[in-house]
């Protein structure tokens, strides 16, 4: 019975596993530049976003901030992107999630606001698909060990029944 328990965990990691990980490699959203100082502009992108299937929706989220910011401009890359100026932001950090026309999510990302002249220059902002990775490689950890575990099990029981 308790064999039975473990292959249905791992069964059901595995398939959980299976659905995380392609959706994370999808999913892409970035923020350029990563930070910014106070009345910078960032460019949001939702890369995976196509731009026939309606305008992208980014919602964004931080210190003093609960907007949205429609776009229906095509990225260079690909995808939908807009600007956003940051005039008025509180210091901090900001968290950037995209919805595609079709009601798709592209993921989301962070950027952060400085004080002027502060902001290095860098980077944007990448995905935020690392706790959807995370999720699906935990997941499929955790199959790897029940299958290990159930497997040890089985040969001391075998090699009890043979002595």
């Amino acid at each position: 019975m308790k064999a039975q328990k473990v292959l249905v965990s791992t069964a059901l990691g595995v398939g959980l596993g299976t659905l995380l990980l392609p959706t994370a490699a999808l999913a892409d959203t970035t923020v350029s530049p990563a930070t910014t100082p106070v009345g910078g502009t960032v460019v949001l992108t939702a890369t995976t976003c196509n731009p026939k299937a309606g305008d992208v929706l980014f919602h964004v989220t931080g210190p003093d901030r609960d907007q949205n910011v429609r776009s229906t401009t095509a990225a260079a890359g690909g995808g939908l992107s807009a600007e956003l100026f940051t005039a008025g932001f509180t210091l901090g950090s900001y968290t950037v999630a995209a919805t595609c026309g079709d009601g798709s999510s592209a993921g989301s990302a962070t950027f952060t606001v400085t004080p002027i002249g502060a902001a290095p220059a860098g980077a944007g902002g990448g995905a935020g698909n690392t706790g959807l990775l995370a999720a699906g490689g935990a997941l499929a950890g955790a199959a790897a060990l029940g299958t290990t575990v159930l497997l040890r099990r089985r040969r001391r029981a075998t090699a009890g029944t043979v002595a």
